[in-house]
């Protein structure tokens, strides 16, 4: 099936969660019409991996190239709650804890408080470190053991993802973007001056395409691009603690866990409850072989951790809810151009995306409409030998 038409798109979007919303809104906002986004779902869906209410945003990062993307993250972001007065943003501090004694016999790279300060030093972030008693002081909510280090940044807190989501689409329609829900790309046909993008009853031409179906990338890209992605099922679990003042955002931050197992967790947002998962902590599947229920032996985790560490944290449990991590051999993001087809551009979140979400969507924009952008984002090319070479093996995040 072929189409012979003028392109009635300059620019398709491929997956309107986190990153793909937020492309066609900088895409429509760069442009105007003519940008095309297509949802194999609905919008807000629970398939994938941009659907509940919060997200954790940061500067303290243990890797530069993050840190480095960090400030222009807020600063999208407040942009976007300037031109639309939804607030997306709530910043409630952030604690990054290890449990030294735990992780001491752990190659963590640099997934550690001091690759967090390093990093912070080299980055010009301002942080504190703090020691077991310390953390308790501040937040008595906190029952540590003593052998624990915490670094606290008063800048993280809380990106409201389904919002988020929601104002870029209600935005990129104000400029004129189309959206279509129930849409699946079957297969994208590059040629030398547009690129066939196949639905099941139509083949639409546009004059660039953004990639950004995540777990279902791969399906997308069959035939111009394999990456070696693994896809794991991971779950947060909402507490409906009665300890409301206790955990209120002003007076308990965010937070992260290195420990024998890694956790990260909320303040009461989005729901009258608290919210925990576990980083990592879920078994490998497909976009189609998972499933939406709960794992119970990772709930049962989470419910021991809790009676350990954060006792007034819990609470009758209100919903646990799956989602994807899509993640690269080396946890990294994909951002990048195809090579053999440049008209085609990727974005994969590698589980850890939604802070700069908003900042990604705007710099797919820029590559799709000036074939750069001033971002550093070299690290995350498509040719890069974790993407290439067989022999690479996983480094993801411990």
């Amino acid at each position: 099936m072929t189409s012979h038409r003028t392109p009635d798109h300059r620019y398709v979007v491929v997956g309107c969660g986190g990153l793909g919303a937020a492309a066609t809104y900088w895409l429509s906002r760069a442009v105007g019409g003519r940008v095309l986004a297509l949802e194999r779902d609905a919008l807000g869906h629970d398939h994938g991996a941009s659907q509940d209410h919060s997200r954790i945003i940061r500067y303290a990062q243990h890797q530069d190239v993050y840190a480095a993307l960090a400030p222009a993250a807020y600063d999208t972001w407040r942009d976007v709650e300037r031109v639309s007065a939804q607030p997306l943003v709530t910043e409630t501090g952030g604690l990054v804890i290890e449990d030294v004694e735990a992780r001491k016999f752990t190659d963590t790279g640099s997934r550690n408080i001091g690759g967090y300060a390093a990093v912070a030093h080299r980055q010009g972030v301002d942080f504190e470190l703090l020691g077991a008693r310390s953390v308790m002081r501040r937040w008595p909510q906190f029952h540590l053991h003593g052998s624990e280090q915490a670094m606290y940044q008063r800048r993280s807190g809380i990106v409201d993802a389904r919002r988020a989501n929601a104002t870029h689409v209600a935005l990129a329609r104000g400029h004129g973007a189309e959206i279509r829900e129930h849409s699946p790309v079957r297969a994208l046909h590059p040629t030398a001056g547009h690129v066939e993008v196949v639905l099941d009853d139509e083949v639409i031409r546009a004059e660039h395409v953004v990639v950004a179906a995540d777990a279902r990338s791969n399906e997308v890209l069959d035939g111009l691009v394999q990456l070696p992605l693994t896809i794991t099922q991971e779950q947060v679990t909402y507490y409906a603690t009665p300890n409301l003042l206790d955990f209120a955002p002003g007076r308990f931050p965010v937070f992260m866990w290195h420990g024998a197992e890694n956790f990260y967790g909320f303040p009461v947002h989005g729901e009258v409850a608290t919210k925990l998962g576990q980083h990592m902590g879920g078994h490998e599947v497909t976009a189609d072989t998972r499933t939406h229920e709960p794992d119970p032996l990772r709930q049962k985790r989470q419910e021991e951790f809790l009676a350990e560490y954060l006792p007034g944290f819990g609470g009758p449990e209100l919903y646990t809810k799956t989602c994807l991590y899509t993640i690269p051999p080396d946890h990294h993001f994909v951002l990048d151009t195809v090579r053999d087809a440049p008209r085609i551009s990727v974005a994969v979140g590698a589980g850890h995306a939604f802070k700069f979400a908003s900042l990604i969507g705007r710099i797919l924009a820029e590559l799709a409409t000036t074939g750069r952008t001033r971002h550093p984002i070299d690290t995350f090319a498509l040719d890069r030998p974790a993407l290439t070479d067989p022999t690479w093996g996983r480094t993801f995040h411990v």
